[in-house]
């Protein structure tokens, strides 16, 4: 496994997150995907990033990712204002859309685990549909209980006789996160939380305008879209982000 990805990196909330591009991180799959397998990649975002700062085990999750991925806008933001002038944001929809359009082109196999078996179904259609070629390994959607030692094994071996390059795990943060580092090293592949990214694929969830992306409003869109589900996420978590990280760029001056 490869132990250091080659970006710098801006701590924010004790949380190592990845100061890079969508065009440097893809370039770093291109190069690096082999050496990768067995790892995973965290797509962070304020939402993780605090549950992170709360959460110690959790923390330790996301700094032991072979990169966490700035998803979140304000991450990017933060680490521009901290002196990363190049700082971008990396999502995680976005990240997945650049890796398959590639992927034939590699030869690159895509696993993905999570969500519900019509997610799954919808995904598959869409995929073959939109990236003519796309290898699509396997999918499974597990039950929504904990698994038993023995399930669990069968779901790795399941994975690793699909031989992905890519195992896409969408079972939401800090569940997703968690798997990941719980598996490293078990799963023959480079794993990525995307949470709900298998939803956006599948046309089932629709991403916010441009110009709400570019004002960090993302948020906001998806909030409107599920206000049950999502209105403390996002509401309360991002005025603690917006405290919190306030208070340690006091404390850093």
């Amino acid at each position: 496994m490869l132990e250091k990805h080659p970006f710098p990196t801006c701590s924010i909330l004790g949380v190592n997150i990845a100061v890079t591009n969508m065009k440097k991180t893809v370039a770093w799959l291109e190069e690096d995907i082999s050496e990768l397998f067995g790892s995973y990649i965290c797509i962070s975002n304020v939402h993780t990033t605090v549950t992170a700062y709360e959460e110690e085990s959790y923390r330790a999750v996301q700094n032991g990712a072979a990169a966490a991925l700035p998803d979140g806008k304000p991450l990017s933001v933060t680490s521009r204002k901290r002196g990363f002038a190049e700082a971008e944001r990396v999502t995680g929809p976005d990240l997945m859309g650049e890796i398959f359009r590639i992927s034939a082109r590699h030869g690159w196999r895509h696993y993905f685990y999570g969500s519900t078996e019509e997610t799954l179904a919808a995904l598959r259609e869409a995929l073959e549909r939109t990236y003519p070629g796309i290898a699509i390994a396997g999918m499974y959607s597990p039950p929504f209980r904990p698994l038993t030692a023995e399930e669990d094994r069968e779901n790795i071996e399941r994975i690793n006789r699909a031989q992905a390059d890519f195992v896409w795990i969408g079972l939401g943060a800090p569940k997703q996160e968690r798997w990941m580092a719980a598996h490293e090293g078990k799963v023959q592949g480079l794993m990525i939380g995307v949470g709900a990214g298998f939803d956006y694929h599948a046309g089932r969830l629709k991403r916010a305008p441009q110009w709400m992306q570019k004002c960090s409003l993302e948020w906001l869109y998806r909030l409107l879209q599920d206000p049950v589900r999502l209105f403390k996420r996002y509401l309360l978590t991002n005025t603690k982000y917006l405290w919190l990280v306030s208070r340690e760029n006091r404390r850093n001056r």
